[in-house]
């Protein structure tokens, strides 16, 4: 006989004696369920719940369910701030005969504590300079999912036309370039790793005459389409946050939580500058500012797939705030 246990979530929308029965009997019954398991495997279950909710005990819905000679306990759950609120958890332990892994079951908004059991998407968009993958990576960090540096992958198509002597400005430049280019990502827990034709670019591609080129030949509709599908195949198999200018709205339009980042154009170039100070790169506030602006043009009025909010979006102008008050804003948007 094998001893195991397996865990489960869900949130209410009210403390309310019949919602919490009618959520916590369907957690229970979803996790039998999922795990093929009868009355008589279930050893014991440890329910907790979050401050907000003391409508009524959780277990009384096992007891309802004819778990009466199961032994059964509810606990506050500890309080941490910013966590999610109204929320039940069950720790359910087991008796198994064979070797099956169970399975967790998180329903509801409990799916944002275990975003690495479900295929989370989040797509972050927005003009050049607003934080978007600083703060797509930092996310994707706090949440234990991976991050899609979209505008990587169109710096790397920069690079190649741009090693070949080619137009990035120019369809007939680029275009016949793509069926003999093959750009890949490698997602590790050292971070994003970019291959042009099988070599590493992620260094090389991170200048600002690629950032331009990459702007250009984004522009141009065969290398969107090409770029997407590869983003699109890498989104169905794993949670992700992605970050570009159209994720929302072209590439990931079903993502489960969009995001539109903005600051005024000033701040970005702001930013920008000091970044390529940092890094030991002259250069004029002037002529970045002036480079945003173009770069906004471009993005903006495009004809395929252009920068813009999706109508699901929610907007945050990061302009006055600083990196952690962002973060901390996207997670309570996905607690809540």
């Amino acid at each position: 006989m094998k001893f195991n246990a397996v865990r489960g979530a869900i949130t209410v929308s009210e403390n309310n004696k019949e919602e919490i029965l009618l959520k916590t009997r369907k957690l229970l019954l979803q996790l039998i369920e999922k795990n093929g398991l009868d009355l008589q495997a279930i050893i014991s279950i440890i329910f907790t719940a979050t401050r907000d909710i003391d409508a009524v005990y959780p277990a009384v819905a096992a007891r309802e369910l004819g778990m009466t000679s199961i032994p059964l306990i509810c606990c506050q759950e500890m309080h941490v701030k910013g966590s999610l609120p109204l929320c039940i958890r069950v720790l359910m332990h087991v008796q198994l005969e064979d070797d099956r892994q169970l399975q967790s079951v998180y329903l509801e908004k409990a799916v944002t504590l275990r975003p690495d059991l479900m295929n989370l998407t989040i797509a972050i968009d927005g003009p050049a300079g607003a934080g978007k993958s600083t703060v797509a990576r930092l996310l994707a960090k706090r949440m234990g999912i991976l991050y899609l540096d979209t505008g990587a992958m169109y710096r790397a198509m920069g690079l190649k036309v741009l090693e070949r002597g080619r137009d990035p400005r120019k369809p007939e430049d680029v275009i016949p370039l793509l069926p003999d280019t093959d750009i890949s990502v490698q997602l590790d827990e050292e971070g994003q790793k970019v291959l042009l034709d099988g070599r590493d670019v992620t260094d090389e591609i991170r200048t600002r005459r690629i950032s331009n080129a990459a702007s250009d030949v984004g522009t141009i509709p065969e290398v969107r389409q090409k770029l997407v599908e590869i983003q699109r195949q890498i989104a169905k198999k794993v949670p992700i946050v992605m970050d570009g200018r159209d994720i929302g709205t072209y590439v990931l339009p079903n993502a489960d939580l969009k995001i539109f980042l903005t600051a005024s154009p000033e701040e970005r170039a702001r930013r920008r500058w000091k970044e390529l100070m940092e890094k030991g790169i002259k250069s004029d506030y002037d002529s970045v500012l002036q480079e945003i602006i173009q770069r906004d043009a471009n993005d903006s009025n495009r004809s395929f797939a252009p920068l813009q909010k999706a109508e699901d979006a929610v907007l945050i102008d990061t302009t006055n705030k600083s990196i952690d008050q962002v973060i901390e804003e996207l997670v309570c948007l996905l607690n809540n």
